[in-house]
């Protein structure tokens, strides 16, 4: 097949289940291929790299919608999603990306490993329970889903009685980052409304009762003179954090233990204590990454030696650089001792994933107490993958725990 025709293979049903053998031919091809004019993918890991640290590959900010989108301002969520620090470049993104940087420092994010903990071995106490006479348990809504929307949830500010509507929303909303049709559009927008509507209401009361959460800490700096964010950038960029927040941690979480329910060596080694829970992250983040990929657009240069002029489209597929084997051994095995280069699941450069640390704290302590706790989990039926191809992970992963 030729570059097309392996990228067109990678949205149907069958690449989306498992793309990994089309980005092995893929990388057959070389470190970046041409899909088209004005079109191009980048699938070596130091290729991508290279262009997700370069600030003239930039992201598709509302200049970027005025030229490819004439119209975009009929769409709530494209309305919302031009204020996502995502979104933005410059001076702007910088501006809005330090603010709500506060929140996820070191030091706070180490400050949260007791509260996760605490979650999760709650979580995990009531798996134990629906589970205790062998019935399976459904560990994608039990716990992949619930332990970090507690966690960025209890970040934000949100009521626990709020929490358990937010699934079906967040992922609603979450469509918009994949080749979508147009018939999906009023599903999306609708979730991107509901969504504004919550934290229009959820600020309100915190103007009214600051409390120490991050809705309380930004919006003292928001509408104020000194310009430093607008409340539609707040209220736009909580959506945003929403989501992020619970939905990759939610596929890391799930991708993982399909790992660990089919690959004995590594469940061996995680349970034995050969390789720390961390490690085990950093792999299953690199051997199936929870976001696929991320674009941007190009300038007159070159990426992975195909050239590439002003107001190209960029697709770098981060799921193809973490199985580059230019760069990893083995690549399609997992192997949480290996040391040949980390993950490029959380990007790089100035938008490298702000949530990062947590993401990792959260899968660190998980999978510890998982395995701890059911050194025996094992499947009980097939799994069901979402049908997405950015945002990859499972709907259902039932298991057993007894």
């Amino acid at each position: 097949m030729d570059a097309l025709e392996i990228f067109t293979a990678l949205g149907t049903p069958a690449g989306q289940s498992d793309p990994y053998p089309l980005y092995a031919a893929l990388h057959e091809l070389g470190e970046a291929v041409t899909i088209g004019p004005g079109v191009h993918a980048v699938v070596g890991y130091d290729a991508i790299s290279a262009v997700l640290r370069d600030p003239g590959f930039r992201t598709q900010d509302s200049e970027a919608f005025d030229a490819a989108m004439p119209g975009w301002r009929d769409q709530p969520v494209l309305v919302q999603g031009a204020d996502w620090i995502l979104n933005l470049n410059g001076e702007r993104h910088a501006r809005i990306r330090s603010l709500i940087a506060r929140a996820f420092t070191a030091r706070r994010i180490a400050g949260l490993a007791p509260a996760v903990t605490a979650m999760a071995d709650g979580l995990l106490d009531a798996m134990a329970a629906r589970g205790a006479g062998g019935q399976p348990v459904e560990f994608m809504h039990d716990f992949a889903y619930l332990l970090p929307v507690t966690v960025i949830c209890e970040l934000l500010g949100i009521p626990e009685e709020d929490r358990e509507s937010f699934r079906p929303i967040a992922r609603d909303l979450a469509l918009v980052f994949e080749d979508i049709e147009d018939s999906q559009l009023p599903r999306i927008n609708a979730a991107a409304v509901e969504l504004l509507a919550y934290f229009t209401g959820l600020a309100a009361r915190r103007r009214a009762q600051p409390r120490d959460d991050l809705v309380s800490a930004l919006l003292a700096v928001s509408g104020s003179d000194d310009g430093r964010l607008t409340d539609a950038e707040l209220l736009h960029n909580l959506t945003l954090l929403l989501v992020a927040g619970f939905e990759t941690t939610t596929n890391l979480l799930g991708n993982g233990l399909q790992v660990i329910l089919h690959d004995d060596a590594a469940r061996r080694s995680l349970t034995a204590g050969a390789v720390t829970p961390a490690a085990f992250v950093e792999e299953a983040l690199r051997f199936d990454s929870p976001v696929q990929l991320t674009s941007r657009l190009g300038y007159d240069t070159k990426a992975g030696g195909v050239t590439v002029a002003a107001g190209d489209h960029v697709m770098t597929l981060l799921g193809a650089g973490n199985r580059d084997p230019r760069r990893f051994d083995r690549p399609g095995s997992f192997d949480a001792g290996r040391a040949d280069g980390g993950p490029l699941s959380f990007g790089g450069g100035a938008h490298f994933c702000i949530g990062a640390a947590l993401a990792r704290l959260e899968g660190s302590i998980a999978f510890g107490r998982l395995m701890e706790r059911f050194p025996d989990i094992a499947a009980a039926g097939p799994p069901v993958r979402r049908a997405t191809f950015l945002l990859r992970g499972f709907d259902e992963l039932p298991v057993t725990v007894a």
